[in-house]
């Protein structure tokens, strides 16, 4: 992880805090997480296939932090490390439907051979992200989601999660 990368990662961590230690007001009181499966396209010619661990949280807009671990055919290996802001489409007291989400990190490469850390090569990430959150029995929720972005061109995935 890079200097800059732990300094983000940590304002993040302190930004959570004092969300969370706000008063309740009605607004930014969903705590959640997700898994999921996604496909990315960072070379030209093959797709690399991964899973992803998400953690957010707000209504109506929310911020977090979303790591994937990519491969692919040519054992290339990515590892995504991302602070995001969703904006939920239906306003400031929604947790589901449509939404625009704004991500920026760090993307980790390795090439041939098998994993080792560090890393190989390591850049930014940055990305729009455009998804859908179908919420069931009140807590649990599928969200399917494309995404666009650099280093890689396009993307896709869905994710299942619980609120709290």
């Amino acid at each position: 992880m890079t200097k800059k990368s732990l300094i983000l990662f940590l304002f993040f961590i302190i930004f959570a805090a004092v969300v969370s230690a706000q008063p309740k007001t009605g607004y930014g009181e969903d705590f959640w997480f997700s898994v999921g499966a996604e496909t990315a396209l960072y070379e030209s010619t093959d797709y690399a296939y991964g899973g992803s661990f998400m953690l957010g949280f707000g209504t109506g807009t929310s911020i977090g932090i979303r790591t994937v671990w990519f491969f692919n055919s040519n054992h290339m290996e990515v590892f995504e490390l991302i602070f995001f802001f969703r904006y939920y489409l239906h306003g400031l007291t929604s947790n589901s439907g449509p939404f625009l989400q704004v991500m920026g990190g760090t993307s980790l490469f390795h090439g041939y051979g098998g994993l080792s850390i560090p890393f190989d090569l390591g850049t930014f990430s940055a990305g729009l992200s455009f998804g859908w959150r179908f919420i069931f029995s009140d807590r649990w929720f599928i969200e399917p989601a494309v995404r666009a972005g650099y280093p890689f061109l396009i993307g896709a995935g869905v994710s299942a999660g619980v609120r709290f």
